[in-house]
């Protein structure tokens, strides 16, 4: 990972990887400007309701926690709801939608949120750490897109990890996705949903899988047991471990586009955005490429939404802070589609 006359001795993976944005930060070029300057924003969810486009991403906060490869240092606590009022355009910042003071199953580190719409009310999805300190996802109900959000007293049975992300399908039902390595704690759940510790694969094995479940009717629970996500390569085979550079981490997000699903996620370490698609919000999906080539910054999350007729990719960078990891802010770029059906790989940066 370290650059050449980049001194790693002694540092965490997280650590190399901010010494090395910021040695690279004052020679890139972003294409895109940030969406929000007056703080750090980070894990941008994008969604249309009533014709606006609303962005929901985590709230980065200046700490002097320690840097470590658990995420510690990802110390948020808050939910703040922006809207636009065209791509591209003026951000309305609506406020604190929800803090962790709010939540009383959670203690703290408010990470990746996401939202959907029912029947006129609104539902904020996050993840939060337990007392216990493991992760899971909870639940906030609101009677607008902006909030404020009132979350549920305890967090969604049978959930866990990080990186909610939720599928209105078109038959009507509603899908959650989610799941994150390292600090995210996916790693420590086998296939029954039982939490065992870390237990990676083998590089040659089958990489760790992302996890679904449907929601019921009142989209505050499940309505089954959580399952596992198969990505397969070119030759139908599940992606492995060692396959760094397409392997699933976290990050997920779903979309539908031309009868086919577009699951995307990020590949962690390797710092892309990555797709397959499939024929069922379940799954096998098929890897088919990159949406986003590596950002400044440790991390990488997005979402992809459609508004009058064109697509669009929200994601994040480090830009205004120079290259500190957990300090982010949010952009967006115009998204383009093949006739087969394939995205067009965008580059957030000049060459």
């Amino acid at each position: 990972m370290a650059e050449e006359n980049l001194n790693t001795e002694g540092l965490s993976d997280a650590e190399i990887v901010t010494a090395r944005d910021m040695k690279r930060a004052a020679s890139m070029q972003p294409k895109n400007s940030p969406l929000v300057t007056h703080m750090y924003t980070a894990d941008p969810s994008a969604h249309v309701f009533n014709d606006i486009i609303y962005i929901y991403p985590s709230h980065d906060i200046e700490t002097d926690m320690p840097m470590n490869d658990d995420g510690d240092h990802f110390a948020m606590r808050d939910y703040h709801v922006f809207s636009l009022d065209r791509p591209f355009g003026k951000v309305n910042d609506h406020g604190c939608a929800l803090d962790i003071d709010g939540v009383e199953w959670a203690v703290k580190q408010m990470w990746a949120p996401d939202a959907a719409e029912k029947d006129g009310k609104y539902y904020l999805y996050f993840p939060a750490r337990k007392p216990n300190g493991i992760f899971a996802i909870g639940a906030a109900v609101g009677d607008s897109p902006e909030g404020p959000f009132v979350a549920e007293k305890t967090e969604i049975k049978g959930s866990y990890s990080i990186d909610p992300a939720v599928l209105q399908d078109d038959d009507g039902e509603y899908y959650i996705y989610f799941g994150g390595l390292w600090g995210g704690q996916l790693q420590q759940w086998n296939s029954c949903n039982e939490h065992t510790g870390d237990i990676y694969p083998a590089d040659d094995e089958p990489a760790i899988p992302p996890r679904v479940a449907r929601l019921k009717d009142n989209m505050v629970e499940l309505a089954e047991e959580v399952r596992e996500i198969v990505i397969l390569d070119e030759n139908g085979e599940p992606i492995k471990t060692g396959d760094l550079e397409r392997r699933y981490f976290e990050g997920p997000w779903m979309h539908r586009y031309d009868g086919k699903y577009y699951f995307s996620y990020s590949t962690g370490e390797t710092h892309n955005i990555c797709y397959a698609v499939g024929d069922s919000p379940y799954g096998p999906f098929t890897y088919q490429g990159k949406i986003l080539t590596p950002v400044l910054g440790w991390t990488s999350h997005h979402s992809i939404v459609e508004y009058q007729g064109k697509w669009y990719l929200f994601y994040h960078d480090c830009q205004l802070s120079g290259g500190q990891t957990h300090l982010r802010n949010i952009k967006m770029a115009e998204l383009k589609y093949n006739e087969d059906g394939t995205i067009q790989t965008i580059d957030p940066y000049y060459n």
